[in-house]
């Protein structure tokens, strides 16, 4: 059994292309304003693990509760990776993650097992 106390933040990956970069812009915009988050930058090009353009969307586990209802219901048909951060950076794309609409295919490769001291 893992102990979800463990989780110290939340990432959520919002992927596009060319043609939904104007609904993850508006999606993006509607987060900002609703919620407190880091909102990292726009890669419009594969980068990590990510097979596709994408932007991450940090917040905080308290945050989940609305943060992630929010995302699920407005996302527009865009893909979304949403997943905790709690020291196994594999585990935590993988096994903990759940998807909001394709499952896209990782370069879990390149993910550590571990980051951070259980």
């Amino acid at each position: 059994m893992i102990d979800p106390a463990k989780i110290y933040e939340w990432h959520a990956h919002i992927y596009y292309d060319a043609e939904s970069r104007p609904r993850a812009a508006q999606l993006r915009e509607w987060i900002e304003e609703k919620f407190t988050v880091r909102m990292g930058r726009w890669h419009d090009v594969p980068v990590g693990p990510h097979p596709t353009a994408m932007y991450q969307v940090a917040f905080a586990p308290d945050q989940f509760a609305t943060l992630a209802p929010f995302i699920a219901m407005n996302r527009m048909g865009l893909t979304v990776l949403l997943h905790p951060e709690a020291g196994r950076p594999r585990d935590d794309h993988t096994l903990h993650a759940t998807w909001m609409g394709a499952i896209l295919p990782l370069s879990t490769a390149m993910l550590p097992e571990v980051d951070r001291p259980a």
